[in-house]
């Protein structure tokens, strides 16, 4: 028996204690099933103790759990070698000696300072790259910031490629992509003429969702070539078979000068992240970003075991199918319900967003739907920490056409419980 501590624990905690994960489900100390619409924290992309990752770490853990990175291991060789050769080209170095996918962030935006010899980085509106201080500084949301003083000073952010709710109010058939070209007039006036790095998702994450439209990280490729600009992409949640693709970068025919990778990594939970870098990212002394639990050995094997099972053209192509379906379906929900404003992502990265009247942002509605979403079975967590108005579903990548169904047909449910 789990006796409850919740008063004593830092940060809140839900009164439900969970004792068993299988697959795509969660179970609590009362025997209810819960599907996970969240995949833990967006990183159980084989669900709960998938048995190729189980097995992995359980012989891993036989021989060698940890040694320090300064030695090779096999475990972490392999990982390497499966990374580079699923990676764009031109990423040719992987670092491995980061905990998590801050860290891994951090990293790059090093790497991207060290190698251009400026400081300052841009990142986008409602971005969300991590909880160290440094990445809490490239934070598009103010509310993150709040509390700190300290943050660097270095960081710009502009707006995103948000066509839902434009910031410069237009529409995308005559847009021009102002949200690249007037990056502009930021270098020029607001930033301080420093710019390393762009860092961002493509698709964000904790942003709420939002699929950039058709053209605009090619022509932002393009924008940071002429202003010999590093362009870094956080796939921390979109990377490692998320959107259908090994990494979201495939889809919109990018190749950045940096991958960040984590969360999915680990298969099943292994805690394990990396940079993926260009040539002109190598270089940067070890000393300068290294942590203990970095390239650990039992987490490698997980993350090996985890590859072998997602790189493959049939599990990728599912994922494709499952959320096309999950799509298609709440489609039709928004439809039949004009309280979901928009319905968009890209495999099983999926958001909706749910709208007032007159489509201003139903914030308090999507909370409420993810409350309750838990009494009927589903796992939910919405855009923003709770500040956004769309409900994230992001279940495990083995999702059956089944399960997809039992998805949507709980979410409407739960929405139209909500709305009566």
């Amino acid at each position: 028996m789990i006796v409850p501590i919740s008063d004593s624990i830092y940060y809140p905690v839900s009164d439900v204690i969970m004792v068993r994960g299988e697959g795509i489900y969660v179970y609590d100390d009362d025997g209810n099933r819960y599907i996970d619409c969240a995949s833990g924290t967006f990183n159980l992309s084989l669900g709960y103790s998938h048995p190729a990752v189980v097995s992995a770490m359980q012989k891993q853990a036989e021989s060698l759990v940890h040694v320090t990175s300064s030695f090779q291991t096999e475990s972490v060789n392999t990982l390497v070698r499966q990374l580079l050769a699923a990676a764009p080209a031109n990423l040719v170095k992987v670092h491995l000696k980061v905990g998590g996918g801050s860290e891994a962030n951090e990293g790059a935006i090093k790497m991207a300072q060290h190698a251009t010899g400026r400081g300052e980085v841009i990142s986008l509106f409602r971005s969300h790259h991590g909880q160290t201080m440094m990445t809490t500084s490239l934070s598009g949301n103010a509310f993150r910031k709040a509390p700190f003083p300290l943050l660097y000073p270095g960081s710009l952010q502009v707006p995103d490629p948000y066509c839902m709710r434009c910031f410069y109010g237009q529409r995308r058939d005559t847009c021009g992509l102002m949200c690249v070209e007037r990056i502009d007039d930021f270098l020029e006036y607001a930033s301080g003429g420093q710019v390393a790095a762009i860092i961002l998702e493509p698709i964000s994450g904790n942003g709420g969702n939002i699929v950039p439209p058709e053209g605009y990280l090619p022509r932002l490729r393009e924008f940071c070539d002429e202003h010999d600009i590093l362009l870094i992409f956080d796939e921390i949640q979109t990377g490692i078979g998320r959107t259908g693709r090994m990494f979201a970068a495939e889809h919109f025919g990018v190749r950045p000068d940096a991958i960040t990778v984590g969360k999915g990594l680990g298969g099943s939970g292994a805690q394990i992240a990396g940079i993926l870098a260009g040539e002109r990212l190598a270089g940067l002394p070890a000393h300068h970003h290294s942590f203990t639990y970095g390239a650990n050995t039992l987490a490698a094997a997980a993350a090996v075991a985890a590859l072998e099972v997602i790189d493959r053209p049939e599990f990728l192509a599912n994922v494709r199918a499952t959320g096309e379906h999950i799509m298609q379906r709440l489609r039709d929900l928004q439809r039949r319900m004009p309280v979901v404003g928009d319905v968009r992502g890209v495999g099983l990265m999926i958001g909706i967003e749910l709208v007032q009247p007159g489509g201003a942002p139903a914030v308090d509605l999507a909370n409420e739907v993810a409350r309750r979403g838990l009494g009927h079975g589903l796992l939910l967590r919405t855009s923003r920490y709770g500040y956004g108005n769309v409900v994230k579903i992001r279940p495990p990548l083995i999702l059956t056409h089944e399960q997809a169904d039992e998805i949507c047909d709980a979410f409407e449910t739960v929405l139209r419980e909500v709305m009566a």
